[in-house]
């Protein structure tokens, strides 16, 4: 794996997966098994660990063993940090385009306000 310099950086790593992103969309239904979560994937089970310890690893999931069965489920911390991350930059570039609006509705005018 590249190297990473923040937990950021890790999950929007592990969210770059597409298998990864659809076991973040069945454990967003609630916790599950890892048998059963793994069973619409067409891998094997120690290749389907290996996905589910990158989700682990940047803290998206969680799991714990119960029983016989290791039971996974989504850890909400983690995604508010990129949902806070995605909204700080989403109003920065509307702040950004809202200047250039302004800035262009004042370079199309002359001096007397006309319209060039």
């Amino acid at each position: 794996m590249p190297y990473h310099s923040t937990p950021l950086d890790l999950a929007f790593y592990a969210l770059s997966d597409p298998t990864r992103r659809a076991v973040v969309s069945r454990l967003a239904e609630g916790e599950l098994p890892v048998t059963v979560l793994a069973e619409p994937f067409d891998m094997a089970l120690p290749s389907f660990a290996q996905h589910l310890k990158v989700l682990e690893d940047c803290g998206l999931i969680a799991s714990e063993k119960r029983g016989r069965r290791r039971w996974c489920w989504l850890e909400q911390a983690r995604f508010d940090e990129a949902s806070n991350w995605m909204q700080a930059e989403r109003r920065r570039w509307a702040d950004r385009l809202d200047r250039l609006e302004t800035f262009l509705d004042r370079t199309g005018e002359t001096d007397d306000g006309k319209a060039v």
